[in-house]
């Protein structure tokens, strides 16, 4: 669809949450937004020398003054110039589209002080907060657009994916477990405002409101009402290809493989060039074991979109399933270049490529990074306590840091055979 939108609409365009790759947050328009107009800035006026018509001496009077000449009068100072406040919130949109957090918090900022009612400012100054991980000031912000108008829907879906956002960025999310009930609370009150609203509008809204509720019980662990609100999205909404592409994932994580494969090729058929949805697509086909037509798609994916790090990495991963290890090596360690932070599971399958050639310092540096980032995965944590469990040359086998990583491994999945066998080995 190809049609106006105002800054609100705009600013929900780049919505994402920092999760990588499953878990996508839902546009409310797939065409890309026309570059915003530059700040305007009106030159000073110009101000015509005064000329003064040229006078003809008068004798002096004998005991009279001689005459003064009035001086003339100063020309007026220009008037200061002023950028509007929307025209900073324009170049923020601007900024934000193009990853460019940092400056896209600038200009925000720049707006809300220029101009603090300004709704519009503060949401996308509190979604940059988030992107620079500066939770605690973001939820500040977007409650305090919300106050100015308590009947903005973005205004709710921003608010709730910051305490989203908070809960998966902080590192210790048991700390923040709170903030899981807290975004479904902010949901159930955008959906009274979305209900409001009549026609495919008010579906669309509908659909966002159930994609983020979907995410937020995938992340408390219960899949079955993910699922569940995965298909109410999809169902309001149903060529949106987010939408099939999150509910793939969700029966990916199910175990539900053939779902989880007919709702990606679904997504690809209903935007071609997202490069996300082409590269798990192929994922799951080399899972399913199609490796002939999971490197096609890989490779598509990664030539659409050659600076995006899921793709590429997910070209990486296929590689490795299909035994091609120098490609795989190439596409996963480029993966990470782009973006060392938001992708576990590229460093895994470098620990994995590492460890299949024997190179233990490699294996458990990447396999450590993994971990660290998938904290929640257990075979991040098997396969790292895997590479302690082994020595090889220089490399010293280190049991404790082994057993200790199956049994957090055994923590998060009781019934993972590997690990049983591991800790069992090395106890």
């Amino acid at each position: 669809m190809n049609r106006r939108m105002s800054i609100s609409g705009l600013l929900f365009l780049a919505a994402t949450l920092l999760a990588a790759g499953p878990g996508r947050a839902l546009a409310q328009d797939q065409t890309a937004p026309a570059q915003p107009p530059a700040p305007v800035q009106t030159p000073p006026a110009q101000t015509p020398p005064v000329q003064t018509a040229p006078t003809t001496p008068t004798p002096a009077v004998p005991g009279t003054p001689a005459p003064t000449t009035p001086a003339a009068p100063a020309a007026p100072a220009a008037p200061a110039r002023t950028i509007p406040a929307a025209n900073y919130v324009a170049q923020g949109v601007f900024n934000y589209e193009q990853g460019k957090y940092d400056e896209a918090y600038v200009a925000f900022r720049a707006a809300s002080e220029l101009d603090p009612k300004n709704v519009d400012a503060l949401l996308g100054l509190g979604r940059s907060q988030v992107k620079l991980r500066l939770f605690g000031p973001a939820l500040d912000t977007l409650k305090k657009a919300l106050e100015l108008d308590p009947r903005s829907l973005n205004g709710y879906i921003y608010l709730s994916q910051a305490y989203v956002q908070q809960y998966i960025g902080s590192g210790d999310p048991a700390s923040f477990v709170g903030n899981l009930a807290a975004a479904l609370k902010v949901l159930d009150d955008a959906e009274t405002i979305a209900k409001a609203q009549t026609g495919k509008p008010g579906e669309v809204s509908l659909s966002r409101i159930f994609n983020d509720r979907g995410y937020v019980y995938k992340l408390q662990g219960d899949p079955g009402k993910a699922i569940e609100a995965f298909k109410q999205a999809n169902t309001l909404n149903p060529d949106n290809s987010v939408l099939l592409f999150n509910l793939g994932d969700m029966y990916y994580a199910t175990g539900d493989l053939k779902a989880a494969l007919d709702y990606l090729q679904q997504a690809v058929i209903a935007d071609p060039r997202d490069p996300y949805n082409r590269a798990y697509y192929a994922k799951l086909l080399a899972l399913n074991g199609d490796v002939g037509a999971a490197k096609s798609e890989a490779a598509q994916a990664a030539r659409l979109a050659p600076t995006n790090a899921y793709a590429v990495g997910q070209y990486g991963v296929v590689s490795y399933l299909a035994g091609d290890r120098a490609t795989a090596k190439s596409q996963l360690t480029q993966a990470v270049t782009l973006d060392p932070l938001r992708n576990p599971e590229f460093y895994y399958y470098l620990g994995r490529l590492s460890l299949d050639v024997g190179d233990l310092k490699g294996a458990r540096d990447s396999l450590t990074r993994a971990a660290t980032l998938g904290s929640r995965t257990p075979e991040y944590l098997y396969y790292l306590g895997l590479s302690y469990e082994r020595g090889a040359g220089a490399v010293a086998p280190d049991r404790l840091k082994a057993r200790d990583n199956y049994e957090r491994a055994l923590q998060l999945s009781p019934s993972y055979k590997a690990a049983q066998d591991g800790l069992a080995r090395v106890r």
